[in-house]
């Protein structure tokens, strides 16, 4: 139901904005607003998401866990789609997530609405074949290098 009110409510507001603001200062400087926001923003983006790139990196390094520095790149991500989509509304939000303490609150609010039932790491055995690891399964085909058929493939030695 909330994704309906959005993708109704987001344009709507949207429109409403480019008509206040095309009013009050015109169209070319409205259009170039929504453009110097783009570029503006693209370039915070990548500001920012080499940052959060660098935090997971550090996180892995030191055995960390790096739940906080994937969901502060995933929240870069979106703004960085929010701010390249032509709006005020959409490129307000935007910047307010590349805003490192915005970031953090929106996260904290995310963590408290979200219930982790399981958490494992590394691969479990499967349950219907036992854990062996003295066996090794294969097939193999035993050449006699004498009796040969085959040329030399350059790979072998003669």
């Amino acid at each position: 139901m909330w994704l309906l009110i959005a993708f109704i409510a987001v344009p709507m507001i949207e429109i409403a904005l480019f008509i206040q603001v095309g009013g009050f200062i015109g169209l070319w400087w409205t259009l170039a607003i929504v453009l110097a926001t783009a570029v503006a923003g693209s370039l915070l983006v990548r500001m920012q998401g080499a940052l959060a790139l660098a935090q997971l990196r550090g996180s892995l390094q030191e055995l960390r866990d790096p739940t906080e520095p994937i969901a502060h790149g995933a929240l870069i991500l979106f703004a960085g789609a929010l701010l390249l989509t032509p709006g005020f509304f959409t490129d307000t939000v935007g910047l307010l997530l590349l805003v490192p303490a915005v970031r953090s609150s929106v996260l904290r609010y995310l963590a408290s609405r979200i219930r982790v039932e399981r958490f494992t790491v590394g691969e479990r055995p499967r349950p219907h074949e036992p854990h062996r690891p003295d066996v090794i399964d294969g097939d193999f085909v035993e050449i006699d290098p004498d009796n040969d058929p085959r040329p030399p493939s350059g790979w072998t030695r003669h």
